[in-house]
């Protein structure tokens, strides 16, 4: 996987400095994060459901097949990065 380089001003460039820009992205890559889990483990306790106890130590290729799909999304601090950066995050100061 290639690393890309980004431009600090095109990521400034919808925050007022840098440093805010970095923190919305943190938070927003938490955000993904989490919402991320909780569909792995919704979809993954579907899978698991039907199965009996007996056979739990065995392989499930269903469940490898979802880890497989889920280890091939974008991570999330690109992901918020790329967001902060097209300016598809909306933030504002707490009053």
């Amino acid at each position: 996987m290639a690393i890309t380089p980004l431009s600090l001003s095109q990521i400034k460039s919808n925050a007022s400095n840098l440093y805010e820009a970095v923190v919305v992205a943190a938070k927003r890559a938490r955000k993904i994060n989490d919402d991320t889990k909780l569909e792995f483990s919704t979809l993954l306790n579907t899978i698991t459901a039907g199965r009996e106890e007996e056979f739990e130590d065995r392989e499930n290729p269903e469940q490898l097949k979802l880890s497989l799909e889920f280890e091939k999304r974008e991570k999330p601090h690109i992901q918020a990065i790329k967001e902060v950066r097209d300016g598809q995050v909306e933030f504002r100061h707490k009053s």
